[in-house]
């Protein structure tokens, strides 16, 4: 604060005097902005997901933490290979409470998926996959349970777990209903994209995409 003091000579004099406000009157502000900083973010920029289930081990294993990034996919959209979480359809879920699951992008718009090539391969758009991240304890078996062969719709994802005999994922679906549209997943549906793996701190890592994706071709147009 400035206060003006007349001086000897007439002339004012310029003195500092220190502010007295109590840190204790400051706390509960700064508290309350806290919270709502960290609202704002939990609602559009990161959040935190636990693992329920052993549908993506040994990538994700039962209560692993995940970061996801809820903002990227308003930029961009979902690419092959990476590791979503997603609102569920209704038919997906055992129980009511699962609304909430975390599967990896197989394919995209477009995408024609089969499986499998002679090796037990998936193949996208007449590409074979190697999928380094599938569950070595499922040993020699091919990379899904049934064969399919389907053209993934506009506006939906076709998405797979890493555990593939015991995850609830498009392949399942499908091979129940037999419909593309129940098997698929619409992108609006898609929370946000799992990044790092942070808990626990022995397994944490960074979530990318493995590079056998970028030799699929994009899918024929037309």
């Amino acid at each position: 604060m400035i206060d003006e003091r007349p001086s000897p000579s007439g002339g004012p004099i310029l003195l500092r005097r220190r502010t007295r406000r109590s840190v204790w009157k400051e706390l509960p502000i700064l508290l309350v902005v806290a919270i709502l900083v960290a609202v704002a973010v939990r609602a559009f920029v990161l959040q935190t997901f636990f693992i329920p289930s052993g549908s993506m081990e040994h990538t994700l294993n039962i209560n692993d933490r995940v970061l996801v990034n809820k903002l990227v996919y308003d930029f961009r959209s979902p690419r092959r290979g990476e590791i979503i979480v997603f609102n569920s359809p209704v038919a997906w879920r055992n129980t009511p409470n699962e609304k909430i699951f975390i599967k990896r992008i197989i394919g995209v718009a477009g995408d024609h998926v089969i499986c499998c090539d002679a090796q037990g391969r998936l193949m996208i758009n007449g590409v074979s996959i190697n999928e380094p991240y599938l569950n070595s304890d499922e040993g020699t078996r091919p990379a899904s349970p049934t064969k399919f062969s389907i053209v993934v719709p506009a506006h939906r994802l076709w998405v797979m777990g890493d555990n593939r005999f015991y995850s609830g994922d498009s392949e399942e679906q499908f091979s129940v209903t037999g419909s593309i549209g129940e098997a698929t997943i619409a992108t609006s549906a898609v929370i946000g994209r799992a990044f790092v793996l942070f808990w626990p701190f022995g397994r944490s890592s960074w979530l990318s995409v493995p590079s056998t994706f970028s030799q699929v071709k994009a899918p024929p147009t037309g």
